[in-house]
């Protein structure tokens, strides 16, 4: 009689076939799992890390196979990895500031690297309107050798800094008005011979303070031949002509005769021109406005705003005139 094929007998053998299947490659990963080793890495030191790895055949019946190792692959960390040999942090003691005020910066630089930086070179640029404070560098464990200011940039240099070592720099800056125009923000930069350049950022916030209460005065000081207060074409500027504040500010006029007070605090301001600063001449009369004859002007300055005050001056005794 003609045998048939019976489906159920080739599906149980293709379920044991599936099964030693299975059962090997579970004993392959098994064992890879547990024989795989690598050595502990430390990210701040450079050095060669040793990586193996072994095999063994674990089938479903039958003895087992033996552990059959691999060769042994060694890498630099610092190289493989791309750790950086120099790292560098900025940090202030105070996140916000306004004119006036003093801020202590705080650099730390980490030789992470299993040589020697020498030598070490700290920059740090600083933004608008903040300005070192002569003298006020320092650092722990080791003094810089030298500290010098080029423009804005800060540049301070030491002999060395030891591998696996930290270095903190600390120095003081003060705040301008011109502050508040700027951003705020700063790089500061690690460098040393055989060594990437590392840079860190440090973003202080700049309040206006009591400049936001302030205005400017401007002015001038002129030869009013027509006596109507007003400067025009060939009246010429009084230079060096001495202009006193309420407040005490004293202003002296440019060789145009122009003159400006910024960052006054708002509010009704007097200014007055002394006339000892121009001998020669006199207060010229005002034909057309009587507050205007007199050495003194009183102007409303309101915050953030900006005031005039103008002086016409005459020669005395007929000088000048043709």
């Amino acid at each position: 009689m003609k045998t048939l094929w019976n489906p159920f007998k080739f599906t149980g053998q293709l379920s044991r076939w599936m099964k030693l299947g299975a059962g090997f490659f579970c004993g392959m990963l098994l064992s890879l799992l547990l024989n795989y080793q690598l050595s502990p890495m430390l990210p701040s030191m450079a050095q060669a890390v040793p990586n193996t790895a072994s095999a063994q055949f674990d089938p479903a019946s039958g003895p087992r196979s033996g552990v059959i190792p691999s060769n042994t692959v060694e890498y630099q960390t610092g190289v493989v990895l791309g750790i950086a040999s120099l790292e560098i942090t900025k940090t202030a003691d105070k996140a916000a500031a306004e004119p006036g005020d003093v801020v202590i910066y705080r650099v730390r630089v980490t030789n992470n690297s299993g040589t020697e930086a020498a030598p070490l070179t700290v920059r740090d640029l600083l933004p608008r309107g903040i300005q070192y404070v002569e003298e006020s560098a320092t650092g722990v464990p080791s003094e810089p050798t030298s500290v010098t200011v080029e423009g804005s940039q800060l540049v301070l240099q030491f002999d060395s800094l030891p591998a696996g070592e930290s270095l903190d720099i600390f120095y003081a800056a003060t705040l301008t008005p011109d502050a508040i125009r700027g951003s705020g923000r700063n790089v500061a930069q690690a460098e040393a011979p055989g060594f990437p350049t590392a840079d860190a950022a440090f973003e202080l916030a700049i309040r206006p303070g009591i400049l936001s209460d302030c205005g400017t005065i401007i002015g001038r000081v002129f030869v009013d031949k027509n006596f109507d207060g007003e400067q025009q074409t060939g009246e010429p500027g009084v230079p060096n002509a001495v202009i006193f504040l309420d407040d005490g500010n004293r202003i002296i006029t440019d060789p145009d005769g122009l003159f400006s007070m910024a960052n006054v605090v708002s509010g009704n301001r007097v200014g007055a021109l002394d006339l000892s600063s121009l001998p020669g001449y006199t207060l010229a009369p005002n034909l057309y406005r009587i507050s205007e004859n007199s050495q003194s002007r009183l102007v409303r300055l309101e915050p953030g705003g900006l005031a005039r005050m103008n002086f016409a001056v005459t020669p005395t005794f007929g000088e000048g005139e043709s």
